[in-house]
């Protein structure tokens, strides 16, 4: 199986929904994913990413699949610097030396009372459940493969979410996936599950932060965006 997860277009966030620019960009991306023999489309239910996901639900006539728990996640707790910004925290954890192999996130002051805790709990487990559906069980930092297949299926959501999802399936820790795997507006990262019935097998990434789709010119190559939205 092969899960492609694309980000929104550049969205106008106060009305929930793709700036022209935006829909240009999705356009493209359902251009680019036309041949990537998608059989199924999902989306978070923000309008943002469910518009940029009705371009490639068109292009290939397909039905789109709310998931309502890959919403974009909140962040915040007292005490805690940067108003709790997963990204900005990253940035500080590893500029103070925080290592990430010998102690567990979970615990460290940014993130123990951080509400992006409880949305990276949350997300994990639900797109677990997601995952054993499709026939791949999560067993500690291994999948079960209990009747896998080979379908290839689009997943539309947010810098966030996509995170959580991110480092939960290769087992990264999701501050330091959020520092140092950042991706742009509608990019489009594919990874991909073994198809080996009764084994344990790990993830693999075929592809990241592919945004050559809206690289038209030198001179409109897209920047970057540390954010969860």
């Amino acid at each position: 199986m092969r899960i492609l997860f694309v980000r929104h277009g550049e969205p106008d966030y106060e009305r929930d929904c793709l700036t022209k620019e935006g829909q240009l960009q999705a356009a493209a991306a359902a251009m680019r994913l036309e041949g990537e023999g998608i059989s199924r489309i999902y989306s978070s239910p923000c309008g943002r990413a469910s518009e940029t996901a009705s371009y490639t639900a068109r292009l290939l006539k397909l039905p789109v699949t709310i998931l309502d728990y890959m919403h974009e996640i909140s962040w915040g707790g007292e005490g805690i610097p940067e108003n709790g910004h997963p990204w900005s925290l990253g940035d500080l954890m590893l500029e103070e030396g925080f290592d990430f192999y010998s102690e567990d996130w979970r615990n460290h002051p940014y993130f123990a009372g951080n509400t992006a805790l409880s949305y990276y709990e949350m997300i994990s487990e639900r797109f677990d459940a997601f995952l054993e559906d499709h026939g791949y069980r999560h067993e500690g930092r291994q999948y079960l493969c209990v009747g896998g297949s080979d379908e290839t299926i689009a997943l539309f959501s947010h810098g966030g979410s996509g995170a959580c999802v991110l480092a939960h399936l290769l087992a990264l820790p999701f501050p330091y996936v959020a520092s140092v795997m950042p991706y742009d507006y509608t990019s489009i990262i594919i990874l991909d599950f073994p198809v080996k019935e009764g084994c344990y097998i790990y993830p693999r990434i075929e592809l990241f932060n592919d945004c050559a789709h809206i690289r038209r010119s030198p001179g409109n190559k897209p920047k970057l965006q540390k954010t969860s939205q």
